[in-house]
């Protein structure tokens, strides 16, 4: 492998079996859940506006509501879109209406860049170890005043503590320091949480040298775990929404 990002990261620490299957074996998967679905599609809809306002372009909600149908379209190509109980497409697309009225309607940031891509070395930034694979990613968004936003979409809000030990928070205040020499000033989570009445919720958090040495850590480990073939399941709540569940029981170990 000659990259790690966060999605990896964070799926090899919630299954390394899963991490597995996706990323080595490169498995199809059989359906795509509802919520991955959503998440994708609400993503690149909120990329497409942010793109706008860089322009100095204002941008119609009834529009984005066409992008954000255009974009789960293309979620739906190709791909078995699994629902869970109660939910629905119809569901969905009112969900997006609502939460994007919530966020154009209370918004007037003025973005620097929008789904920025970035790779930088990953390295101790107290002992100066330098890891042999690189870090990738995209920041959702860059603010003037050296401000980050992640954009997440959830069924329940988060609260400060998960905010402020958010492993993609930490690893863009990272990358975006390697980047520009100078740590941000703020890191924002913007929350889009899909409940009866979605809201939008924005928590506020920070990061310095400890969080990287903590990060970088957690890379090297994930990365020794990866290059020694330590892979099994991890059985939780999500594995009944788990596109792998079939193959995984009949997952037989290294034999």
């Amino acid at each position: 492998m000659d990259h790690l990002s966060c999605s990896q990261m964070n799926l090899y620490m919630q299954c390394s079996l899963k991490y597995k299957f996706l990323y080595l074996d490169k498995l199809p998967r059989p359906f795509k859940s509802s919520g991955l679905a959503f998440g994708s599609a609400f993503h690149s809809t909120l990329a497409w506006f942010h793109r706008k306002r860089m322009n100095g372009n204002d941008v119609a909600l009834d529009k984005l509501y066409k992008i954000f149908d255009a974009d789960w379209y293309a979620q739906k190509t190709g791909d078995e879109i699994r629902y869970k109980s109660g939910d629905s497409e119809m569901k969905f697309k009112a969900m997006a209406r609502e939460l994007l009225s919530l966020y154009v309607n209370h918004n007037n940031v003025k973005p620097l860049e929008a789904e920025m891509p970035f790779v930088v070395p990953l390295v101790n930034p107290s002992s100066g170890e330098k890891l042999d694979v690189n870090f990738e990613g995209f920041i959702d968004l860059v603010e003037k005043n050296d401000t980050i936003a992640e954009f997440k979409t959830s069924s329940q809000t988060m609260n400060q503590n998960e905010v402020d030990n958010h492993l993609q928070l930490t690893a863009y205040s990272y990358a975006y320091e390697m980047l520009y020499q100078r740590p941000p000033r703020l890191l924002k989570l913007v929350d889009f949480v899909k409940t009866k009445k979605p809201k939008v919720v924005v928590l506020e958090t920070s990061s310095e040298n400890l969080d990287y040495r903590r990060f970088f850590n957690l890379a090297r480990e994930i990365l020794k775990g990866i290059q020694s073939g330590v892979f099994f399941p991890r059985q939780s709540f999500m594995c009944k929404d788990c596109e792998y569940s079939n193959t995984c029981r009949t997952w037989r170990g290294s034999e």
